[in-house]
């Protein structure tokens, strides 16, 4: 693998920098926290503007075709600066599942309107008490004539106040999973705003008696879930991509602090057990930035070590995020955990990335499993 990036891929990575500096400062992120939507309009039109919300789509539908390569330096970027956005549930997972499983139907009415930030579809997949797993889908599909009737809950359900439509996993009373449409303003379905440690946007979404038809049907019966699947091992990449970047910046602004902060006439840094701190940091920073890239350009190249390296990029990224974090926290002193200071920004998000799309117990269990079986 060539770790030296092209001058386009370096030009996307500054123009993605230069606009979150510009669009989502983070006093910005600051007032997004616990918003009812979410993420700041003026973005979110940059965004699709500039072709970011495309670009995991092909030009055929609007998109422009990039790998995930790409996708993981704007990501970098987005996990710098902490940007709220529903590009991940929308132009990564929802894209995705849409292109592998799609009718032409589906592709044409919305991977178009994807990609210009039009409209944003949003994953409804885990469940109160449940897993991450086929087995933690029991939101019920039963067969009505030429449609289905979906009932139960979701949680955890991001952005599906601004969602078009919500991407429903839901089991068939043959005991498959399907992928369903759902429109959150159709009779029977009701939004719950949840809070959460990273003050994300969050819903809790209950249906009843949610009329969908088989139109409305992502793929063919019992293939749902080995969609979101392939989906969510492509989308792991880029959240892994996204705790590089907060934990890069992070570990920045703490370095700094720690020049510019004196104790008994000496920087913090002066000390030997902090900067052995920041340098144990900042080489994990470097190995994790490097397993990140791996994955990311095997998936592009269709490598058969793509599904382990995800896994391992997650798993290590966001453990080495939160951990860093956790350290900067105690080099900061008492002020890194009061909210007038930002590090404690990076750290709550630290620990919500690690919990969420895929958790440490699970991505271990992935691991472990291709380690094994090899």
């Amino acid at each position: 693998m060539d770790l030296e990036f092209s001058e386009e891929q370096l030009v996307l990575r500054d123009m993605v920098r230069s606009l979150c500096a510009e669009y989502a400062p983070l006093p910005l992120v600051r007032q997004m926290e616990d918003d009812p939507k979410g993420y700041p309009d003026e973005l979110w039109k940059q965004m699709g503007e500039l072709g970011l919300l495309g670009l995991l789509i092909p030009e055929a539908h609007g998109g422009a075709g990039q790998g995930l390569l790409e996708a993981a330096l704007v990501y970098e970027e987005l996990g710098r600066s902490l940007a709220p956005s529903p590009h991940f549930p929308s132009a990564v997972l929802a894209a995705r599942c849409l292109l592998q499983a799609g009718s032409a139907a589906q592709q044409e009415t919305w991977l178009p309107r994807i990609a210009s930030g039009e409209a944003i579809l949003t994953p409804a997949w885990l469940e109160p008490e449940r897993g991450f797993g086929s087995a933690g889908v029991q939101l019920r599909a039963e067969v009505d004539g030429d449609g289905f009737v979906l009932g139960g809950t979701k949680r955890h359900v991001p952005f599906a106040s601004a969602a078009a439509r919500l991407l429903v996993l839901a089991r068939t009373p043959d005991g498959a999973v399907d992928l369903f449409l759902v429109d959150p303003k159709a009779p029977g379905v009701t939004l719950t705003q949840q809070r959460s440690l990273a003050a994300d946007c969050q819903y809790r979404v209950d249906l009843d008696g949610v009329r969908v038809g088989v139109e409305d049907r992502v793929g063919t019966a019992g293939t749902g879930f080995d969609t979101f699947e392939a989906a969510m091992l492509e989308g792991v990449v880029l959240l892994a991509a996204q705790a590089m970047g907060g934990a890069e910046h992070a570990l920045e602004i703490t370095v700094q602090y720690a020049k510019d902060r004196k104790q008994f006439d000496k920087p913090l840094g002066a000390f030997q057990a902090i900067s052995h701190y920041l340098a144990d940091a900042s080489t994990h920073v470097a190995g994790a930035k490097t397993l990140v890239y791996e994955a990311a350009w095997a998936r592009d190249e269709g490598r058969p070590e793509a599904a382990k390296l995800a896994a391992m990029a997650k798993l290590f990224a966001c453990d080495t995020y939160r951990d860093l974090t956790a350290m900067c926290q105690q080099v900061w002193g008492g002020v890194g955990f009061t909210i007038e200071y930002d590090i404690q920004l990076f750290f709550r998000r630290a620990k919500q990335l690690q919990i969420s799309w895929w958790d440490p117990r699970t991505l271990e269990e992935r691991v472990a499993s291709a380690v094994l079986d090899s």
